[in-house]
């Protein structure tokens, strides 16, 4: 059994795509950078399962963490806004 460290994703760069979730402003853009960011992070995290630096395997975990707290956030301060907006109609 080879201890090699799998190749890295040739289709995405978890880092690149973590970076540009967590500063992305526009909204219309957030939903879907925090998708590509999730889930380029998780095919990342599967690819190092057997084998890895406990180091990126560490930086994954949280960078997961941190999506999704920020999608949660983003998800709840949209909904309370869609409230807000439906109580102000009523």
């Amino acid at each position: 059994m080879s201890t090699a460290i799998p190749p890295r994703s040739t289709h995405s760069d978890w880092k690149t795509l973590y970076r540009a979730a967590i500063v992305e402003t526009e909204k219309s853009l957030i939903k879907q950078k925090l998708f590509a960011a999730e889930t380029a992070v998780l095919d990342r995290r599967k690819e190092l399962f057997c084998c890895g630096s406990s180091d990126e395997k560490e930086a994954l975990e949280d960078a997961l963490y941190l999506l999704r707290a920020y999608r949660n956030a983003w998800e709840d301060g949209d909904d309370a806004s869609g409230s807000a907006a439906k109580s102000a109609a009523a």
